[in-house]
């Protein structure tokens, strides 16, 4: 995998969790096919249809499934039942090693954090289930902010939380989301290739 790290210097990077660190959107598909076939879902759940909505926080996902497919499902329900399947399975997700070596390097000498639109539960639980915990002081989640990507405001917090200023943050993405939220934010950012694109 090769990273396109744009030219100068960072003060602070930022690091998207599903699909930058870990290579947990395979296990993230399973999780929210079934839980949409349970809650009334036909048939399989499109993948290009999961995929589009890369970086989305999952309660505002639950919302947008139900709604392309012309299903009366109660969000909060599937969200807690695709976090409960998606729980069951996270020990299986595998780390993403060129973007977790880049990561450790910078650590050495730059603030670093997660921005993740998953709930902070089960980020917290990725987090230590794959030894990365100690790795990211700061850990910005979906709880923590009204907007969540495309906003530009789960960044911008982390950003704040870190001491840095957001034009000195470097941003790794793997979704579209992800990276229109870096942009709004006054970041750059570094597309992290998913097997998906």
């Amino acid at each position: 995998m090769h990273l396109d790290i744009p030219p100068g210097a960072f003060a602070g990077y930022i690091f998207d969790l599903d699909g930058t660190l870990m290579d947990t959107m395979p296990l993230h598909y399973r999780a929210w096919d079934q839980a949409m076939q349970q809650a009334g879902l036909p048939h399989q759940l499109d993948e290009d249809l999961f995929y589009s909505l890369g970086g989305v926080p999952t309660l505002k996902v639950a919302e947008l499934i139900g709604a392309h497919y012309g299903l009366k499902v109660d969000p909060h329900q599937v969200f807690d039942h695709k976090e409960a399947l998606f729980a069951e399975i996270v020990g299986d997700a595998q780390l993403i090693g060129p973007v977790v070596d880049f990561a450790r390097r910078v650590a050495e000498h730059h603030p670093v954090s997660i921005a993740s639109g998953g709930p902070r539960v089960i980020v917290r639980r990725s987090l230590e289930i794959t030894g990365l915990a100690s790795l990211f002081p700061v850990v910005v989640s979906a709880d923590d902010v009204v907007h969540g990507k495309p906003s530009p405001d789960m960044f911008l917090l982390a950003a704040q939380l870190m001491g840095v200023p957001p034009a000195e943050c470097l941003v790794f993405e793997d979704a579209v989301p992800g990276m229109q939220a870096a942009v709004a934010a006054g970041m750059k950012y570094v597309r992290v290739p998913s097997r998906r694109r």
